[in-house]
């Protein structure tokens, strides 16, 4: 197994102007979510249809269940929507990048780090489901192949190592653009454990931001502080990650140290498995070469005097946006 740990880094780890390459290339491909839901909560082609997975929860963070559609409203540009499709995505496969931050900044973390996604892998993995596991850090490598396999996931884990730098904005395109490339019909979702330390891409900000939006992918960021003064980190890093990570719809949690990751792991497990599937046809067409604003309002009976916490991407690229 260890050899072939090895032989996946030497084909996977991108030189990080390919990350470059990689958001151009997708930025003349792609367009609206483009996708016509089957049974199931599976996403067929389509041109025109725009869908987002929707996260609901109440004050305490817990997720709301079980409501109905017309609970839900949805705004292109500030213009309501009509709902197309709605249906639970619990049963929705997944592709799922797990990426781990190896530099030096993180070092002294990493065996909690492994540990703890050994357990998430356990725990998030069903057979209908692919993982791979990816480490950052001047380069982004790739250590296993997408499987559905945890001991072939937890072997790449240990042939994690540490490196001199950290590659953030190269790991967020490498990672989108190996996602866009899976099969349809399945979530793409990015999981990131980093100190948030940004030093070494050369890709930029607004191309990760870009590339995520137009592979469509839920990124979800749990940043470990080496120090929690702000004055001492790199919060430049820190607050780059959140624009990201709001904008497609996913969460961001800080950990003190990497001893704290299980309970966000069982947090983004439970999200995953409790999110909404909301899709509907834009009406007026949105013109080529747009970024649009999208909004999803929730109220209906028991909760609707309730604070609730929603989340769904913020924004979608017509075709020919961000070129």
């Amino acid at each position: 197994m260890k050899t072939s740990a090895r032989a996946t880094r030497r084909t996977a780890a991108a030189p990080a102007s390919v990350c470059l390459l990689l958001a151009g290339a997708l930025a003349a491909s792609s367009g609206p979510v483009r996708g016509q839901i089957a049974r199931g909560g599976r996403i067929r082609t389509d041109v025109d249809l725009v869908s987002m997975a929707v996260s609901v929860q109440d004050a305490t963070g817990r997720p709301v269940v079980g409501l109905p559609r017309d609970s839900f409203t949805v705004y292109d540009e500030g213009k309501q929507q009509e709902i197309a499709v709605f249906e639970s995505e619990t049963q929705t496969p997944l592709d799922l990048a797990l990426m781990i931050d190896t530099s030096l900044s993180a070092l002294k973390e990493l065996e909690f780090e492994r540990l703890a996604a050994m357990r998430f892998i356990k725990s998030v993995l069903r057979p209908q489901d692919s993982m791979a596991v990816y480490e950052i850090s001047e380069n982004v490598a790739r250590l296993t192949p997408y499987t559905s396999r945890a001991e072939s996931l937890e072997a790449g884990l240990k042939h994690l190592t540490a490196g001199a730098g950290t590659s953030l904005y190269d790991a967020v395109c490498l990672s989108s653009g190996e996602l866009q490339r899976r099969p349809p019909n399945r979530r793409r979702v990015v999981v990131l454990v980093t100190d948030a330390g940004e030093t070494t891409s050369r890709s930029k900000f607004e191309d990760a931001r870009q590339a995520a939006l137009q592979a469509e992918i839920l990124l979800y960021t749990i940043v470990i502080r080496p120090v929690k003064n702000e004055s001492f980190r790199n919060t430049a890093g820190e607050h780059a990650l959140a624009t990201i990570t709001d904008s497609t719809g996913g969460a961001m949690f800080w950990a003190d140290d990497a001893s704290q990751l299980d309970p966000y792991y069982t947090e983004i497990d439970r999200e995953l498995r409790t999110q909404y599937l909301l899709a509907f046809y834009p009406q007026p067409l949105p013109p080529k070469g747009s970024i649009r604003h999208l909004e999803v309002r929730v109220a209906a009976g028991d909760v609707a005097a309730i604070p609730l916490r929603i989340r769904h991407r913020r924004l979608y690229l017509t075709e020919g946006a961000g070129g």
